[in-house]
Protein backbone atom coordinates (compact mmCIF):
# COMPACT_ATOMS: atom_id res chain seq x y z
CA UNK A 1 0.00 0.00 0.00
CA UNK A 2 1.31 3.44 -0.87
CA UNK A 3 2.13 5.79 1.98
CA UNK A 4 -0.19 8.82 2.07
CA UNK A 5 2.34 10.63 4.25
CA UNK A 6 5.06 10.62 1.55
CA UNK A 7 5.17 13.66 -0.70
CA UNK A 8 5.63 11.69 -3.96
CA UNK A 9 2.52 9.62 -3.23
CA UNK A 10 0.57 12.78 -2.37
CA UNK A 11 1.60 14.35 -5.66
CA UNK A 12 0.50 11.23 -7.55
CA UNK A 13 -2.83 11.16 -5.72
CA UNK A 14 -3.45 14.86 -6.36
CA UNK A 15 -2.57 14.38 -10.05
CA UNK A 16 -5.21 11.65 -10.20
CA UNK A 17 -7.77 14.00 -8.63
CA UNK A 18 -6.82 16.74 -11.10
CA UNK A 19 -7.70 14.38 -13.99
CA UNK A 20 -11.32 14.33 -12.85
CA UNK A 21 -13.87 16.67 -14.39
CA UNK A 22 -17.54 17.36 -13.62
CA UNK A 23 -18.36 15.03 -16.53
CA UNK A 24 -16.29 12.06 -15.29
CA UNK A 25 -18.51 9.00 -14.93
CA UNK A 26 -17.99 6.08 -12.55
CA UNK A 27 -16.90 2.68 -13.84
CA UNK A 28 -19.15 1.14 -11.15
CA UNK A 29 -21.57 2.41 -8.53
CA UNK A 30 -24.05 5.26 -8.63
CA UNK A 31 -22.23 8.25 -7.09
CA UNK A 32 -21.59 11.29 -9.23
CA UNK A 33 -18.03 12.59 -9.26
CA UNK A 34 -18.82 15.58 -7.03
CA UNK A 35 -20.60 13.35 -4.51
CA UNK A 36 -17.64 10.96 -4.54
CA UNK A 37 -15.29 13.83 -3.71
CA UNK A 38 -17.63 14.98 -0.92
CA UNK A 39 -17.83 11.38 0.32
CA UNK A 40 -14.01 11.19 0.48
CA UNK A 41 -13.93 14.51 2.34
CA UNK A 42 -15.96 13.05 5.21
CA UNK A 43 -13.02 10.92 6.36
CA UNK A 44 -10.98 14.11 6.76
CA UNK A 45 -13.86 16.10 8.28
CA UNK A 46 -14.01 13.47 11.02
CA UNK A 47 -10.34 14.14 11.76
CA UNK A 48 -10.13 17.92 11.36
CA UNK A 49 -13.61 19.33 12.01
CA UNK A 50 -14.51 18.49 15.59
CA UNK A 51 -18.25 18.20 16.12
CA UNK A 52 -19.25 18.19 12.47
CA UNK A 53 -20.10 14.48 12.62
CA UNK A 54 -21.55 13.01 15.82
CA UNK A 55 -19.36 10.33 17.35
CA UNK A 56 -20.91 6.88 17.68
CA UNK A 57 -22.12 5.82 21.10
CA UNK A 58 -20.23 3.11 23.02
CA UNK A 59 -22.30 0.23 21.63
CA UNK A 60 -21.97 1.35 18.01
CA UNK A 61 -18.25 2.01 18.50
CA UNK A 62 -17.85 -1.53 19.86
CA UNK A 63 -19.63 -2.95 16.78
CA UNK A 64 -17.49 -0.81 14.44
CA UNK A 65 -14.25 -1.81 16.17
CA UNK A 66 -15.23 -5.49 16.19
CA UNK A 67 -16.71 -5.94 12.70
CA UNK A 68 -15.67 -3.00 10.50
CA UNK A 69 -12.30 -1.67 11.66
CA UNK A 70 -10.09 -4.34 10.08
CA UNK A 71 -11.85 -3.98 6.72
CA UNK A 72 -11.22 -0.23 6.77
CA UNK A 73 -7.67 -0.07 8.15
CA UNK A 74 -6.32 -3.36 6.80
CA UNK A 75 -4.32 -3.91 3.62
CA UNK A 76 -7.04 -5.72 1.65
CA UNK A 77 -8.67 -3.45 -1.00
CA UNK A 78 -12.33 -2.53 -0.78
CA UNK A 79 -14.72 -4.50 -3.00
CA UNK A 80 -16.61 -2.75 -5.76
CA UNK A 81 -20.16 -1.74 -4.86
CA UNK A 82 -19.57 -2.27 -1.16
CA UNK A 83 -21.99 -0.91 1.39
CA UNK A 84 -21.34 2.65 2.55
CA UNK A 85 -21.90 3.67 6.15
CA UNK A 86 -24.92 6.01 6.45
CA UNK A 87 -22.84 9.01 7.60
CA UNK A 88 -20.80 8.74 4.37
CA UNK A 89 -23.82 8.87 2.02
CA UNK A 90 -24.08 12.24 0.28
CA UNK A 91 -27.72 13.08 -0.33
CA UNK A 92 -27.56 16.75 -1.26
CA UNK A 93 -26.04 18.33 -4.35
CA UNK A 94 -22.40 19.36 -4.25
CA UNK A 95 -20.16 21.65 -6.29
CA UNK A 96 -17.38 19.74 -8.07
CA UNK A 97 -14.63 22.40 -7.84
CA UNK A 98 -15.33 23.14 -4.16
CA UNK A 99 -15.23 19.46 -3.18
CA UNK A 100 -12.09 18.84 -5.23
CA UNK A 101 -10.33 21.82 -3.64
CA UNK A 102 -11.30 20.71 -0.12
CA UNK A 103 -10.08 17.17 -0.73
CA UNK A 104 -6.71 18.30 -2.06
CA UNK A 105 -6.28 20.65 0.92
CA UNK A 106 -7.13 17.87 3.38
CA UNK A 107 -4.64 15.50 1.70
CA UNK A 108 -1.91 18.14 1.79
CA UNK A 109 -2.61 18.94 5.45
CA UNK A 110 -2.44 15.25 6.33
CA UNK A 111 0.92 14.86 4.60
CA UNK A 112 2.29 18.01 6.23
CA UNK A 113 1.28 16.83 9.71
CA UNK A 114 3.02 13.53 8.99
CA UNK A 115 2.70 9.96 10.12
CA UNK A 116 3.95 10.62 13.67
CA UNK A 117 1.09 13.06 14.27
CA UNK A 118 -1.37 10.25 13.58
CA UNK A 119 0.44 7.46 15.44
CA UNK A 120 -1.86 6.41 18.30
CA UNK A 121 -4.33 9.19 17.47
CA UNK A 122 -7.95 8.50 18.38
CA UNK A 123 -10.14 7.97 15.33
CA UNK A 124 -13.76 9.02 15.12
CA UNK A 125 -15.12 5.47 15.04
CA UNK A 126 -12.37 2.91 15.72
CA UNK A 127 -10.45 4.08 18.77
CA UNK A 128 -6.72 4.66 18.64
CA UNK A 129 -5.03 3.75 15.37
CA UNK A 130 -1.35 3.45 14.63
CA UNK A 131 0.18 5.37 11.72
CA UNK A 132 -0.01 2.35 9.41
CA UNK A 133 -3.73 1.94 10.09
CA UNK A 134 -4.30 5.68 9.47
CA UNK A 135 -2.33 5.44 6.23
CA UNK A 136 -4.28 2.40 5.06
CA UNK A 137 -7.60 4.05 5.85
CA UNK A 138 -6.72 7.30 4.09
CA UNK A 139 -4.96 5.86 1.04
CA UNK A 140 -7.13 2.79 0.45
CA UNK A 141 -10.32 4.84 0.49
CA UNK A 142 -8.95 7.45 -1.92
CA UNK A 143 -7.45 4.84 -4.24
CA UNK A 144 -10.72 2.89 -4.30
CA UNK A 145 -12.81 5.89 -5.34
CA UNK A 146 -10.29 7.34 -7.76
CA UNK A 147 -10.13 3.92 -9.42
CA UNK A 148 -13.93 3.88 -9.44
CA UNK A 149 -13.75 7.01 -11.61
CA UNK A 150 -11.00 5.69 -13.85
CA UNK A 151 -8.08 7.81 -12.63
Amino acid sequence: MKNIFEKTNIEETINRIEKLSPETQPLWGTMSVEKMLAHCNITYEMVYEEGKHPKPNAFVKFILKTFVKNKVVGEKPFKKNGQTAPQFVIKDERVFEAEKKRLIEYIQKTQELGADYFDNKESHSFGKLNKTEWNNMFYKHLDHHLSQFGV
